[in-house]
């Protein structure tokens, strides 16, 4: 075998491997799983409506060693509860972008909660066996940097002399959640599902027949009832101040694009077509407008994230085949018994057991594919794809992981090849219609999760490796976590779609969207091909003009203009934080604490709008209105202006307190 770099022994880890601390306990366990379904659910919000997740991992370091604090709980027990919990977005990751599919494919009509769970647990257990075996190679890979461990770690040892950061996370949690209980966002209409050709998508479709649309239902009142501005987002803007000003850029002008240059081409050209259904709506452009944008630019933007997701994979192609190889090594090197005694920090979980339960579960998910596609062919394909793509890609997102961090570990690109494989098999074998579309996402979505839990995990077990955590109860502690989550994460999923419907502008989810259409192109022979094919060759220009990120400005061009307008108001601010920091001539240290604190708050405001949000969503559900709540006439609308005003006290909270941070840490070197 090819040596790796270096092993866990040439790591100093901050708890020494000779001292024994509490680790798994109930109360590191307990607050691990708690935090893992309330981080889960806050990006299941995030992602179903920004198409994005951001990392948990930082905001449950920081929260567990708030809590644990009291509790008198010590730093490896800290390290449990943060692991147990961040497992949670990485699940949430993985079901968003698949798991929905399902409905907006129109293959189920409405959520199973035993079959979606099952698809999470599933993919969850099979994501930690398998990074389990990987854990020593990359790990222990000096090439890698693992720069969001090293970060993470660095915040948790600052946390041991008292200065968590937790005010932050917490004041910014209840502010976005205050905001979000007054804004008063748009309301959405769903239309009927009744329409064939190239207007049809997702729940946005419209019926050209007797120029008439067909308006099924319409959900009024989503949110609060002041601010009326469904851009003003403290969870949008926390996501831009997050990926920076360079990376909102990029999807703003996705936007940009869509709405500014391509809308008024389409409605230019479909001026006679649109104007009597307009006419028929009371004049609504503005809803028509959006309609059509569904129908006809939404497409186009699928075509991009199709070649822009596997441009991705080719510009990480090395990566990706090192990352492969180093997993099949590493098999390899664990069958050989070895004859030293092993060090407390280098114990993982049985090998031979964790290959008994990887066997296992490929079985079970045999049998569950065969009660999906009704053949027990079909599912013995289905489960031989599965296993296959979930271990590669568990070893792809580990080593990716180790690279660029969690955050752009790009899982929705690994899927997508899964499920084009996966389709293609479906239909090589004669399982075309429905159950061939099941089939098809069936396995996408346990490789999808398998590919979140994989990389989170293997970004955590980095720090626990720094820190001087044990493996193996780390390795307990995910499997925990993706349990207790595993059952809770449907129910904010249902609660959203049923308030505003997925696939619809309020809750777009890209990721979903694109599964479904190649799903039904590739199985059922339904895809508008030409917009398709004009976004793949729009993407390749992009790419021939080396343009960054071509998939970034698909998504741009899929998410509602107010979304990605938002996320680049987030990212202007972090550019405006980064230039004063610059300009006062910030050292390193000093650039880490401007970025720690922005990233502590940033974390807040989305965690505390996707909360409330499906708390909202709960209401809108059980038909409660909160303007009837609160003595509030219905038809009032709102004032418009405080939409600015919120973007202005986001914008003085963002920029003000990472900076003062910098001044406190600038004037304490300097005395």
């Amino acid at each position: 075998m090819a040596e790796n770099n270096s092993t866990d022994s040439n790591v100093q880890p901050y708890v020494p491997a000779d001292k024994q601390m509490k680790e798994l306990t109930f109360k590191s366990v307990t607050l691990g799983v708690i935090l893992a379904m309330i981080l889960g659910s806050a990006n299941v919000y995030l992602g179903l409506k920004a198409g994005m997740t951001v990392a948990a991992t930082f905001p449950a370091a920081v929260i567990a060693m708030a809590v644990l604090r009291v509790f008198k709980g010590n730093i490896l027990e800290e390290n449990i509860a943060r692991t147990t919990a961040s497992v949670g977005e990485a699940l949430a990751a993985g079901a968003i972008f698949t798991i929905p599919a399902f409905v907006i494919s129109g293959v189920w009509e409405e959520f199973d909660y035993w079959e979606s769970t099952l698809l999470m647990l599933v993919g969850g257990v099979l994501g930690v066996l398998l990074i389990t075996i990987l854990r020593k190679t990359l790990v222990g890979d000096k090439s890698l940097p693992f720069p969001e461990s090293q970060a993470c770690t660095e915040i948790v040892k600052a946390g041991q002399g008292g200065n968590t950061g937790a005010k932050y996370v917490f004041a910014t949690l209840g502010l976005g959640a205050l905001i979000e209980i007054f804004k008063n966002p748009n309301g959405i209409t769903l239309i009927k599902d009744t329409v064939k050709g190239y207007w049809q998508f997702g729940l946005s479709k419209i019926n050209l027949v007797n120029n008439k649309a067909e308006i099924v239902k319409t959900v009024e009142q989503k949110g609060g009832f002041l601010a009326m501005s469904p851009a003003a987002s403290p969870a949008f803007l926390g996501v831009g101040y997050i990926i920076g000003y360079r990376l909102s850029a990029i999807t703003f002008s996705g936007g940009v694009f869509g709405w500014v240059f391509l809308m008024p081409i389409v409605m230019f050209l479909m001026y006679n077509d649109l104007s009597g259904v307009v006419a028929s709506n009371g004049g609504d452009w503005l809803s028509i407008a959006s309609l059509a944008y569904n129908a006809t630019v939404k497409p186009i933007a699928v075509g991009g994230m199709l070649v822009g997701a596997f441009y991705t994979l080719f510009s990480m192609r090395k990566s990706l085949m090192e990352g492969v190889g180093k997993g099949f090594r590493d098999i390899k090197a664990a069958k050989q018994p070895g004859a030293k005694e092993v060090l407390r920090t280098e114990k993982d979980l049985s090998f031979k057991m964790v290959l008994i339960a990887v066997g296992i579960i490929i079985l079970v998910m045999i049998g569950v594919y065969n009660i999906f596609t009704h053949s027990f062919e079909s599912a013995l394909l289905s489960g031989i794809v599965m296993a296959v793509a979930a271990f590669v890609f568990a070893a792809v997102a580990g080593y990716l992981v180790g690279i660029i961090g969690s955050s752009s570990n790009p899982i929705s690109g690994l899927t997508l090849s899964t499920l084009l494989i996966a389709a293609v098999l479906m239909v090589l074998v004669g399982m075309k219609g429905d159950p061939g579309v099941t089939a098809a996402l069936a396995v996408a979505s346990v490789v999808c999760v398998v590919a979140g839990v994989s990389g989170d995990m293997m970004q955590d077990l980095k720090i626990g490796q720094l820190l001087g955590g044990t493996p193996w109860k780390m390795e307990v502690g995910e499997m925990i976590g993706v349990v207790f989550a595993s059952m809770i994460l449907i129910f904010p999923i249902i609660l959203l779609h049923e308030a505003n419907g997925i696939g619809s502008d309020a809750l777009p989810a890209p990721q979903a969207g694109l599964m479904a259409m190649v799903a039904k192109g590739i199985v059922g022979g339904e895809m508008a091909w030409p917009l398709v094919i004009a976004g793949m060759f729009f993407a390749v220009a992009l790419i021939l003009i080396k343009s960054p990120s071509p998939m970034l400005i698909a998504v741009g061009m899929y998410l509602p203009f107010q979304t990605t307008f938002a996320i680049f108001i987030g990212g202007l601010i972090k550019y405006v934080v980064d230039k004063i920091a610059e300009k006062k001539n910030a050292t390193k240290e000093e650039t880490e604490t401007v970025h720690n604190t922005g990233l502590l708050l940033a974390s807040g405001l989305v965690a505390g709008e996707a909360l409330v949000g499906i708390i909202l969503a709960g209401f809108v559900g059980a038909g409660i209105s909160l303007k009837g709540v609160f003595g509030i006439p219905e038809d009032f609308e709102g004032y418009w202006t405080l939409g600015l005003v919120v973007f202005a006290i986001l914008a003085y909270v963002l920029i003000k307190y990472p900076l003062k941070e910098f001044m406190a840490m600038r004037n304490k070197s300097n005395k």
